[in-house]
């Protein structure tokens, strides 16, 4: 998990849940950044953590609770970082780590991608580039293979921004983490289950709606702007 800040803190601890049983399953956090006292009262640290790295005050905390290996790293992510994961979730605020992310993802490594505002957010899933989707979607079985990367459907997920951190640059509800950890977690959930049956998901808290766009050859082709439905099916 790339991020472990307002949705990341809580979703790690998400995963841990999700992960006990399963100590074949190792759990690594990734952040650079130190817990400070505006942290407390919208992330998952206490004020014991002030000062110390993010990652790494989530990491010892939750192995010893669930007893379940979970290393950490406080270096920026880097593609090699990536390489010989399966499974890899975002949480963060910055194109920089997004685009480390986008470039380390092949089909054989998902991506699970988190982003939100004052009180709306979004998860989306992918793990190919427009010529790995060829052969998507095998609807003999009804299984997907591959679907875009956020990157791809959402570009601008890629534009620098000038101006301050997420939590910085918008003043975020103070419930509006605790939601999007969970749509996380259940995404990752259903997606390790092999019955993930949406790409995307969109939250409001203003009207407590959640819509999910099915992961569907006419839902893809729709998204990413092009004509892929003859691509996205596999033939005989």
């Amino acid at each position: 998990m790339v991020g472990c800040g307002g949705t990341g803190s809580f979703a790690a601890e998400g995963l841990c849940r999700l992960l006990a049983g399963h100590p074949q399953i190792e759990l690594r956090l990734i952040d650079g950044d130190r817990v400070e006292e505006g942290n407390l009262g919208r992330q998952n640290f206490c004020p014991e953590d002030l000062g110390r790295f993010k990652a790494q005050a989530l990491a010892e905390r939750l192995a010893r609770r669930y007893r379940h290996p979970v290393a950490y790293s406080v270096a920026p992510v880097q593609r090699d970082d990536l390489s010989r994961c399966a499974l890899v979730v975002g949480c963060v605020d910055n194109a920089e780590a997004r685009s480390a992310i986008a470039q380390a993802v092949s089909p054989a490594l998902w991506w699970v991608d988190s982003g939100n505002g004052r009180e709306f957010g979004q998860v989306l899933v992918g793990n190919a580039k427009a010529e790995d989707l060829r052969g998507a979607f095998d609807e003999r079985w009804s299984v997907c293979h591959a679907l875009p990367l956020p990157t791809w459907v959402r570009p601008e997920l890629l534009v620098p921004d000038p101006g301050a951190s997420c939590a910085e640059a918008v003043e975020q509800g103070p419930t509006v983490n605790l939601w999007m950890a969970t749509l996380v977690v259940e995404a990752v959930r259903r997606l390790l289950e092999g019955r993930l049956a949406w790409w995307q998901g969109f939250l409001d808290l203003e009207t407590f709606s959640l819509r999910t766009v099915p992961a569907t050859p006419e839902a893809v082709s729709r998204f990413s702007g092009m004509r892929l439905k003859s691509l996205l099916k596999r033939g005989d």
